[in-house]
């Protein structure tokens, strides 16, 4: 099985190409969705949160998510702490997934696939990019949000080129070119090096 990682900045369109994908009958693991279910589902990553964060880190069972907002976004000690939390678990989660899976490739998608580290431990990793006008004018229409909130996000995430450098492809989603022609080109690449090897 040939796993492969989708990464891309917010507001790229990662999840649009991992519909695609789905489309084409790919199985997709979406890391971002996992993480959010860990954290108020599983009770070792609840107590760690709650140690770190306090009491305060729930309300109703449900993840306090201003509170840890606040916190995680002025201080890169604790945002640190939390990814340390919550990674490993998505990792062990995806690696059971995968194992429950019988296609000849399965997709990751996550957003942070190179600041962990964690691209190293796919196949192949494709990073999906914007011009960066396009990412804030859809995170606004998204999340309701600020094109300054926006640009303050994307700034604290590592820039396309620094990306490009790790990718083993790239896929382009800004309106002009359509997405499953690249999608396509990608994989019966990946198909043909796994029969030439």
């Amino acid at each position: 099985m040939i796993k492969i990682g989708i990464t891309g900045g917010i507001g790229a369109g990662k999840t649009t190409v991992c519909k695609e994908l789905e489309k084409m009958g790919y199985p997709v693991f979406y890391s971002d969705d996992e993480a959010k279910n860990l954290m108020v589902e599983n009770a070792e990553v609840v107590k760690q949160i709650t140690a770190l964060f306090g009491e305060d880190a729930y309300i109703d069972g449900q993840l306090n998510r201003v509170h840890l907002a606040k916190q995680i976004f002025t201080n890169n000690k604790l945002r640190e702490s939390l990814n340390q939390i919550v990674h490993p678990a998505v990792r062990r989660a995806f690696v059971e997934w995968s194992e429950a899976q019988d296609a000849e490739l399965v997709f990751n998608e996550a957003a942070i696939l190179f600041e962990t580290g964690q691209y190293k431990t796919f196949d192949y990793t494709v990073l999906v990019t914007a011009p960066t006008s396009i990412r804030i004018d859809r995170v606004v229409k998204r999340d309701n949000t600020t094109p300054e909130e926006v640009q303050k996000r994307i700034d604290n995430q590592w820039s396309d080129e620094e990306k490009i450098k790790l990718s083993s492809f790239v896929i382009v989603n800004d309106g002009k070119r359509e997405i499953l022609p690249q999608l396509d080109q990608i994989i019966s690449q990946i198909k043909e090096n796994i029969s030439s090897e």
